[in-house]
């Protein structure tokens, strides 16, 4: 390993996506950069790791069992703490691109996005339309609103913010997205799918925020074009799961001299003025060492910095085991699953994601 300077241009704490972006793009930019992290391994709290370590993390056993021994070999588990599809046209795709950093990963497309329509008995699941021939297509709607949603999806595809007189007569920078809905006479299960299966949206708020309607429009427009680049399906997955991404920009900073550091603790941060400009920090393993560094910029996740943090919302999740595929999607071995907080009863909706099968991470 590299000595420690004695100062850096940036000290970065914590590998998670977010931070390894800023330490490879940092990097190449020319900036002098150390990067740390207490764990063992990238990606902080959303890495991918194995069953047994999935299963000391949060699994609920006796001392001397090990049960993460009857799912085979561990080398074939790579589990996401925090799942997340990439859509195959969006921003962090695009950032992949254009930092190369796509040479380092392997990537897989999702089989399919599917959306829950109705509750209990009546729930039924399908596929979500990516453009207006599956729109034609799909159980989620009547045969009058899907000639309906057809002509949302082609409106969608020529809409230009800039040109009136494709905002058919809307005031369309400052209305709210349920005026377009009613413009197009859309019902409230297809809205349902759009907002949330298709724009991604957590809640109904997106409904009548005003001046809401560019971003919606813009949401569904990437839905569309993330589909037409590949087909199929909008998503694309690391091989071997998220982990992979902040590995990979951890890689571009090394090329060009940034210092990494795993099973490295931060005992303190030091400040002056009020001000963070160096960190004390032990290093673990077989040999403990201590030392002292500063830095003009010091960047860090959340964890390390508890004093300055303020809790704003709360994310549950859960993560499943499954011997078999999810039900009413054709078998996927991968694919999301929306169900709309309205078919729940709920202010959020729910989303489920299947990855596991030939290829990708279980």
């Amino acid at each position: 390993m590299d000595e420690i300077a004695k100062e850096y241009d940036v000290i970065v704490l914590g590998t998670g996506l977010t931070e390894c972006i800023l330490s490879g793009v940092l990097s190449v930019k020319g900036k002098k950069v150390l990067h740390i992290d207490r764990n063992d391994h990238y990606g902080g709290e959303a890495a991918s790791v194995n069953l047994e370590t999935l299963f000391k993390k949060y699994g609920n056993y006796n001392k001397g069992e090990e049960p993460w021994t009857k799912y085979g070999r561990l080398n074939d588990w790579n589990i996401d703490l925090v799942p997340k599809f990439l859509m195959s046209s969006g921003e962090l795709t695009n950032i992949l691109v254009s930092t190369d950093v796509t040479r380092y990963l392997e990537f897989k497309q999702v089989a399919g996005s599917y959306v829950q329509q109705g509750q209990g008995a009546k729930a039924q699941v399908a596929k979500v339309p990516s453009d207006a021939g599956e729109a034609l297509r799909s159980p989620l709607m009547g045969i009058f609103e899907k000639r309906r949603m057809k002509s949302f999806i082609e409106w969608i595809g020529t809409f230009d913010r800039k040109d009136t007189a494709t905002h058919k007569g809307l005031d369309i920078n400052n209305c709210a997205m349920k005026e377009v809905y009613d413009k197009f006479g859309l019902e409230t299960g297809t809205r349902d799918f759009i907002g949330h299966a298709m724009a991604l949206f957590t809640t109904d708020e997106y409904l009548t925020k005003p001046g809401g309607a560019p971003e919606a429009i813009e949401r569904i427009r990437l839905y569309g074009t993330s589909v037409a680049r590949y087909g199929k399906s909008p998503y694309i997955y690391p091989l071997y799961g998220l982990g992979e991404l902040p590995q990979g920009f951890a890689r571009l900073s090394a090329i060009y001299g940034g210092t990494y550091m795993l099973n490295t603790n931060v005992d303190e941060v030091t400040y002056e003025g009020g001000r963070a400009v160096g960190i004390k920090a032990t290093m673990t393993g077989v040999e403990e060492m201590k030392f002292e560094t500063k830095a003009k910029m010091i960047l860090g996740d959340p964890s390390y910095f508890p004093g300055k943090v303020k809790p704003i919302g709360q994310v549950l999740r859960a993560i499943c085991v499954l011997k078999h595929p999810l039900s009413h999607t054709n078998d996927s071995d991968s694919c999301q699953l929306i169900i709309p907080q309205s078919q729940i009863g709920r202010k959020n909706g729910t989303y489920l994601l299947e990855a596991g099968g030939n290829g990708i991470v279980g």
